[in-house]
């Protein structure tokens, strides 16, 4: 069982034990009836304590054990140690264990030594980079000067903290648009850099995380330049290879520290399936269940009855004001004078809003938050008897990060978990396997991928002429084609000393950090001329189509324009009772094979590249009981992805042949159970690599054109893709295998969004073959296995 970290002991929970409160939650609920799968009781840890340092000053030792900090965690004193000593760092252990002090030690001891040292802090979200920041300054360290750097900070005070600080909190977004920019007007700052600080690390995956590599890699030739050799400090919540994923960071060497030292209370964790809700039917008349959102407002009433201190984690903004919305409604009926003690809590708010909202729970004034992510990481949010993940939040490092926030002070705490009506939610909580017996992922990344690499070798030329040594901290060959690329497309300019930029204008603005590149949509409200949010390009076609239902902060409003070439969505507010699903063509073509693996005869698995052409064509109008009142046409462009992808093939003998091995199946029934079997695979992928299914996507029929066979497709959805589809290559057996025991273990007749059915299918989840999809998984995983045991 992978250890999850809790912070020091403390009071007793307020709303009683873990299994007291479950059985209060279930109280009343016949056995027959109940949505409990399965419940895991975690045992409490004792602390294993270390010794103070002896290079820890004494006046910072002091500023520790005045806040109640006796002795460090053995995990803690471990990474500080290392990190004092010149190793690059990862510290890899779970929520609350105290993270921040093994980095805080370092810096902290290398400011104090040199008055001209001075420290970067970067975190993925504002609200992390202020809470640590908050938590430097409660020390009240003279000298040390530290200082927020984000969008939030006014002009006069990011002058001051450029000119003064000496420890920098801020977010990479602000790195890359702000400070190395302008690396020059910060000489200062680099010269005297002694560590790098990322916090929740783990967070960088996919096209996000290579990204991240690759500014890390000019942060560091940047720090060179000035004179300084900083030392990195990698901490994340509890993930596989996490010195690996620490190199494949920063370009360095890194030691990972992973034995947690910190004590954890008692747990006990229940996996939850809302029921079926016989009055409703949902697409192609299948059943369909209670929503997680609708049944995590239901718990949440039922544990603040209980007097339950608890946090509900749900997948969208929009989710967590409805489930607070919602939670409110049903304690107004039975306890009006607890109504008042539910809130939502989620980015998008200012950041007085969230300060006020964390101590409102922290002092017991509020009973229970509902949040997106935005309090998964690091706030210090603790001592709390229950946490409800309404759906699965992606990975198996978030789900026990979100989960270590219950019984932080190290009482004894509820988890529930939460089934969204989607086949990855429906089999973790029939196969409790997989999530307390499964090690947790390791992180996809990919700083090679060009559509990333090509315009941060830009940035880097921008901000200093890169020379030949440069290049092998991007990815040595790679980046040397990468930049004959931009030479001869006229972007770069060769000189003896090194590779210029071409243009007065810094191609930073270019540079999407959270997305793939390319101008992001702006929504604006046409009456007012108020800017409501963004749009990625990739997705704007099927978010911001015109006739599309656009939320925003619990707000209805509907599309009346959408300008590609402009960036923006035209929409005026309107609140229908009904929303939007889009209707999109796919095709796909393979432009290059990589790998193959030959399972059988007329069935094989590739790896390879793949072009993505698909268009939105139109898109249906739903009531909230899932009834279809009418589809409306559309005329968009097509829209072009180079891509990743992932792909198997079975010749026609092994689908309708007779003979024993083959899936038997009507030549008829084939679109359909590659359909269904296609839309399973997608839902799982998640399962065996650190992606969203909002990441892939798919495309399977009867006969490609390219393979002149059956083929199923499962690609990344991000330009030059994200390192999802190799997991699945590399995963195929299991991936395949958890495929289809989810479709079999599904209770449903024909298909329903817990198997086959998906929520962002283009051809309105027709035609669809459960029993088929299980026939072509029967034949590609015999295959595989009989190629596994010769």
């Amino acid at each position: 069982m992978s250890s999850i970290g809790e912070g020091p002991p403390g009071a007793e929970p307020h709303g009683g034990n873990g299994p007291e409160l479950l059985d209060r939650v279930l109280a009343g609920t016949p056995p027959a009836e109940s949505p409990l799968r399965h419940v895991e009781r975690l045992p409490a840890r004792p602390a294993r304590h270390g010794e103070w340092p002896e290079w820890v000053p004494a006046r910072v030792l002091r500023a520790l054990r005045a806040r109640g900090t006796e002795l460090p965690w053995s995990h803690q004193s471990r990474a500080a140690e290392a990190a004092h000593g010149g190793e690059h760092v990862v510290l890899a252990t779970g929520t609350a264990s105290g993270k921040s002090l093994a980095y805080q030690l370092p810096v902290l001891a290398a400011l104090e030594r040199d008055p001209r040292a001075t420290a970067l802090y970067l975190s993925p979200t504002k609200a992390l980079g202020a809470d640590q920041l908050r938590a430097v300054e409660e020390l009240g360290l003279d000298g040390i000067r530290p200082a927020t750097h984000d969008g939030d900070t006014p002009t006069d005070e990011r002058e001051w903290t450029r000119a003064h600080s000496r420890w920098v909190f801020t977010n990479p977004d602000m790195l890359h648009h702000s400070i190395l920019p302008r690396h020059n007007r910060w000489a200062r700052f680099f010269r005297g850099l002694t560590h790098v600080v990322v916090d929740e690390c783990h967070t960088y995956r996919g096209v996000f995380g290579s990204h991240i590599a690759l500014l890390l890699r000019r942060l560091h030739r940047i720090a060179r330049h000035h004179g300084s050799h900083p030392v990195f400090v990698l901490a994340s919540a509890t993930i596989a290879e996490p010195a690996q994923l620490g190199q494949r960071l920063t370009g360095q060497r890194c030691l990972a520290v992973t034995e947690d030292g910190s004590p954890r209370g008692a747990r006990a964790v229940a996996l939850w399936e809302p029921p079926l809700l016989d009055e409703i039917t949902g697409e192609n008349g299948v059943p369909v269940r209670r929503s997680a959102g609708a049944e995590t407002a239901r718990l949440l009433s039922d544990l603040v009855l209980e007097s339950a201190r608890c946090l509900a984690f749900v997948r969208s903004r929009v989710g967590a004001e409805l489930a607070a919305v919602g939670a409110g409604r049903a304690l107004r009926e039975v306890a009006p004078e607890l109504a008042d003690r539910v809130a939502a809590y989620r980015g998008g708010y200012l950041p007085e809003q969230r300060r006020e909202l964390e101590r409102a729970l922290l002092s017991g004034e509020l009973l229970a938050l509902t949040t997106t992510n935005a309090l998964e990481l690091g706030v210090d949010i603790s001592g709390l008897d229950a946490v409800v993940l309404a759906g699965y939040p992606g990975t198996l490092a978030s789900f026990w990060q979100q989960a270590g926030r219950a019984g932080r002070e190290g009482g004894d705490a509820l988890v529930v978990f939460v089934a969204r009506d989607d086949p990855l939610d429906t089999y973790l909580v029939h196969h409790p396997s997989a999530v307390f017996d499964k090690p947790v992922e390791a992180t996809v990344l990919d700083p090679g991928n060009p559509h990333v690499l090509h315009p941060h070798l830009e940035c880097a030329a921008a901000e200093l002429p890169l020379r030949e040594h440069d290049l092998d901290a991007f990815g040595n060959t790679a980046a040397r084609e990468a930049v004959e690329e931009l030479r001869s497309a006229g972007r770069l300019r060769a000189r003896p000393k090194g590779w210029y930029w071409t243009s007065r204008t810094p191609p930073h603005r270019t540079v999407e950090l959270r997305g793939s590149g390319g101008q992001q949509v702006m929504v604006v409200e046409g009456d007012t001329g108020r800017v409501l949010g963004t749009v990625d390009p990739e997705s704007a076609h099927g978010l911001v189509h015109p006739g599309a239902v656009y939320l925003h902060r619990g707000e209805s409003f509907v599309v009346d324009e959408l300008d590609t070439e402009e960036g923006i969505a035209l929409v005026h507010a309107e609140d229908p009772e009904w929303h939007t699903t889009p209707r999109e063509e796919t095709d796909i073509t393979v432009l290059e094979t990589r790998r193959e693996h030959r399972l059988a005869p007329g069935v094989a698995a590739h790896l390879g590249s793949v072009e993505v052409t698909s268009r939105v064509v139109g898109y249906l109008r739903r009531l909230p009981s899932g009834e279809i009142l009418d589809q409306a046409p559309l005329d968009l462009p097509a829209r072009r992805l180079t891509t990743v992808a992932v792909w198997y093939t079975l010749d026609e003998e092994s689908l309708t042949g007779s003979a024993p091995g083959s899936a038997g199946l009507d030549p008829a029934r084939v679109p359909g159970a590659l359909h269904a079997a296609e839309h399973a695979a997608i839902g799982l992928l998640p399962l065996f690599a650190t992606c969203d299914r909002w990441d892939i996507g798919g495309v399977s029929t009867a006969s490609h054109p390219d393979t002149g066979e059956a083929t199923v497709f499962v690609h990344d959805g991000h330009p030059g893709g994200a390192g999802f589809a190799e997991r699945g290559f590399a995963a195929l057996s299991p991936w395949l295998a958890a495929t289809r025991e989810a479709i079999v273990s599904c209770e449903c007749p024909a298909g329903c969004p817990s198997c086959v059915q998906s929520p962002k299918c283009g051809n309105g989840n027709e035609p669809l073959d459960k029993a088929g999809a299980v026939a072509v998984l029967d034949v590609v995983l015999a295959g595989d296995q009989a190629v596994s045991s010769e």
